[in-house]
C-alpha cells in the first residue's frame, strides 16, 4: 500500500483509495477520532477509528504527540472542516508520548514558553507555518539569482579580517583559555594559535564575494553570520543568515532595481505558494494584536502587506530628501519621535524610516547618498566628498530590511578611506588588489535572512522566525 504526504492526500482524487500515512497526534477525541498531522501541510488529517476492531490496550497508547502509521480507506468526510478521512483498518504506533510530560499540549502556549522548548515548538501549527514560509522563503531566493545567472560562493565563516566594521566580532582560537602563550610585550601571542593569527567567526561574506564577482560578474551568498553584540532586542541574533548579492559592472542604480526585482520575486513567490500558512498567521497576528492598544495595532494585515511591497513600485528619495521631510514632519515638530531629527547627519531610527513608508509615501521606500560618517568605508565616494552612494531599503512595519552600495573601485580613494579609519593596509591587501587588476564599478547588497522571514511571517520577535535562536546567556539545543 502506497504511502502518501498529507498534504497530497488532501490536495488528490484519491477518495475510496486504500491509502498509508505517517505522523503525529495532535488530539484523539471520543476514542475514535485521531487528528494526524506530518507536517507537510497545516491541515490535519482525521483518521476514524472503530475502537471495536483495535485492542483497547494499543489505543491508550494513542495520544498527542504519537507517532502512528496509519492505513485505511480515504473517504469523503461526514463532518464540517476537511473534505477526506480515512477510514482506519490498520494503525501503528511507532512511538509513544507519554500525555503527563509532553509539553505541547492542544492548547495555547506563550511564545516564550516554546522558546524554551525549542525542539519540540515546530510541532505548533504557528512554528510549523513560520518554518514552512521559511523554507519557501529560502527556496525562492536561490531560485531567483540561479535564474538570473548568479553563481553561488561559500565565502568564510572564518576570518582573519576585523575590516568590514559591521559589528563585534566571536573570537576562534585553540589557545589554552587559562594559560596562553604570551609575547614580550605581555599580549597574547595568536602567531602560535591554528591559523597563526588572530581569527574570528565572519560579520559578512561581502568582502569575499567582491572578489568572485570581479571574475564571475554575478555571484551572490547566503549562510551564516555572527555578531557578538551584547543586545537582547526582538530585533538580534548572535547568529543569523545572510544574502549577498554582488555584481560586477552595476552602479547604484543597477543595484537598487536588482534589490527591488528580487524582493518582490521572492515575496511573490511565497504569496502564491504558501496560501494557507499566509492566512493562518493572518489570523493569529488579527486575534493578537486585539489585545494591543489601538496606537501599536497594524495598520495592514499580513497578506495585504506582503501585496503592498510586491505590487508596488519603490520610491526612491535621497537621504537628504528625507532629512528634510522628517525634520518639518508635525511628529518631529511635536517632538514624538523618540530621537527628534535635528540636522542632517542624523543616523535614521526605525520610527524615522517607519514614517517615510507608512505616513509620508506610503509606500516601501529606498533612501540614497547617505552620509559617509554613517556608513562603511567601502561606500563610493560621492563627487560631493560628504555622501556616500550607499542605499537601504525601508518597509512597512520593520523599517530597514536591506542595505547596500555601489563599492569604492578607484585604489587611491579606498586607501585614502582606510587610512582615515585607522585599517592596517596589511588586513586588507587581497581587498585592495581588486583595485589594483582590472577595477571596475561594481555593487552589491546585503538582506538579513531572518528579517525577510519577519516580515512574511508577521511574527513579533525574530527569535521566533529561527530555528535554534542564539542570543546573550542562550546557546541552548
Amino acid at each position: 500500500m502506497k504511502s502518501y504526504s498529507i498534504k497530497e492526500l488532501l490536495s488528490s482524487n484519491l477518495s475510496l483509495q486504500e491509502v498509508s500515512v505517517e505522523g503525529w497526534v495532535k488530539t484523539f477525541r471520543s476514542n475514535r477520532f485521531i487528528a494526524l498531522n506530518d507536517g507537510s501541510v497545516l491541515s490535519n488529517i482525521q483518521c476514524v477509528v472503530d475502537f471495536e476492531n483495535f485492542d483497547e490496550a494499543l489505543l491508550k497508547q494513542v495520544s498527542t504527540g504519537a507517532a502512528l502509521k496509519i492505513s485505511g480507506t480515504l473517504v469523503e468526510s461526514q463532518g464540517r472542516g476537511q473534505s477526506v478521512e480515512i477510514q482506519v483498518k490498520e494503525l501503528e504506533v511507532l512511538g509513544t508520548s507519554d500525555p503527563d510530560t509532553y509539553p505541547i499540549q492542544p492548547k495555547k502556549h506563550s511564545l516564550e514558553f516554546l522558546r524554551e522548548k525549542a525542539h519540540l515548538r515546530v510541532r505548533t501549527n504557528t512554528f510549523a507555518a513560520v518554518m514552512r514560509v521559511r523554507s519557501a522563503l529560502s527556496f525562492a531566493i536561490h531560485k531567483y539569482f540561479q535564474d538570473n545567472g548568479f553563481y553561488n560562493v561559500h565565502t568564510p565563516i572564518i576570518t582573519g579580517s576585523d575590516a568590514e566594521g559591521a559589528g563585534e566580532m566571536f573570537r576562534v582560537s585553540t589557545l589554552d583559555q587559562k594559560k596562553p602563550p604570551l609575547t614580550e610585550d605581555g599580549e597574547i601571542d595568536f602567531k602560535q594559535d591554528f591559523f597563526g593569527k588572530e581569527t574570528n567567526l565572519t560579520v559578512s561574506g561581502q568582502l569575499e564575494a567582491e572578489t568572485f564577482a570581479m571574475a564571475l560578474g554575478k555571484v551572490y551568498t547566503f549562510g551564516p553570520t555572527f555578531r557578538a553584540e551584547n543586545s537582547n532586542t526582538s530585533r538580534h541574533l548572535a547568529e543569523f543568515w545572510m544574502i549577498e548579492p554582488e555584481v560586477a559592472f552595476n552602479d547604484l542604480d543597477a543595484n537598487m532595481d536588482l534589490a527591488e526585482d528580487f524582493i518582490k520575486d521572492v515575496i511573490n513567490y511565497v504569496l502564491e505558494n504558501c496560501n494557507e500558512d499566509l492566512q493562518f498567521l493572518e489570523k493569529r497576528l488579527i486575534d493578537e494584536e486585539k489585545t494591543k492598544p489601538q496606537a501599536e495595532r497594524s495598520d495592514m494585515p499580513l497578506i495585504e502587506k506582503l501585496k503592498f511591497v510586491a505590487d508596488n513600485n519603490f520610491k526612491r528619495v535621497s537621504y537628504t530628501e528625507a532629512i528634510d521631510i522628517l525634520k518639518n514632519c508635525k511628529p518631529n515638530k511635536k517632538k514624538k519621535f523618540q530621537y527628534v531629527i535635528e540636522e542632517w547627519g542624523a543616523d535614521l531610527q526605525s520610527e524615522h524610516e517607519r514614517y517615510l513608508v507608512e505616513k509620508h509615501f506610503n509606500c516601501p521606500v529606498i533612501l540614497f547618498d547617505y552620509p559617509a560618517d554613517i556608513k562603511a568605508f567601502y561606500m563610493r565616494l560621492n563627487e560631493d566628498g560628504k555622501t556616500v552612494r550607499a542605499m537601504d531599503i525601508l518597509f512597512p512595519g520593520i523599517g530597514e530590511i536591506v542595505g547596500g552600495s555601489q563599492r569604492e573601485e578607484r585604489l587611491d580613494v579606498l586607501k585614502e578611506k582606510v587610512a582615515a579609519l585607522g585599517i592596517d593596509e596589511e588586513e586588507l591587501w587581497w581587498y585592495l588588489d581588486l583595485r589594483k587588476f582590472g577595477t571596475a564599478v561594481h555593487s552589491g547588497f546585503g538582506l538579513g535572512f531572518e528579517r525577510l522571514v519577519l516580515f512574511a511571517t508577521g511574527m513579533g520577535n525574530i527569535r521566533d522566525v529561527i530555528p535554534f535562536p542564539r542570543t546573550p546567556q542562550n546557546a541552548e539545543f
